[in-house]
């Protein structure tokens, strides 16, 4: 199943260091091998509700396990402190929900679990 990183991404200054930029120029070459590929870059948001201060990156690899061995690869370790050291990120892994998911099912299912946890409890 697909996996989607996902970056909530802040330039402080709002202008990339050096070092930043050797790390754009040097990070593809660490993902490539393991299928990751750019969706969006820095791209700027369009809040709607809530506060979003900086861009979003999304990058999709071809698994949760793929995707870990990636971060936790030897070529991207090397690199990382170049992003970490200029750029504040909130970074996270997500899988997408199933072809066949509704939120209504979902909300089933939750119902389910929290009715006969209160019958547990009575």
């Amino acid at each position: 199943m697909t996996t989607y990183l996902i970056n909530h991404l802040r330039i402080p200054g709002g202008v990339p260091k050096p070092d930043a930029l050797v790390y754009l120029e040097s990070v593809e070459a660490t993902f490539r091998p393991y299928g990751g590929r750019w969706l969006v870059l820095d791209a700027q948001v369009e809040v709607l509700e809530g506060a979003w201060p900086g861009s979003v990156v999304v990058m999709e690899f071809p698994d949760m396990d793929t995707a870990r061995k990636w971060y936790d690869s030897p070529e991207y370790r090397a690199i990382l402190r170049l992003r970490t050291d200029n750029a504040v990120s909130d970074l996270v892994l997500v899988d997408p929900v199933g072809p066949e998911f509704t939120s209504a099912g979902w909300a089933r299912q939750i119902r389910a679990v929290v009715d006969a946890s209160a019958e547990a409890g009575h």
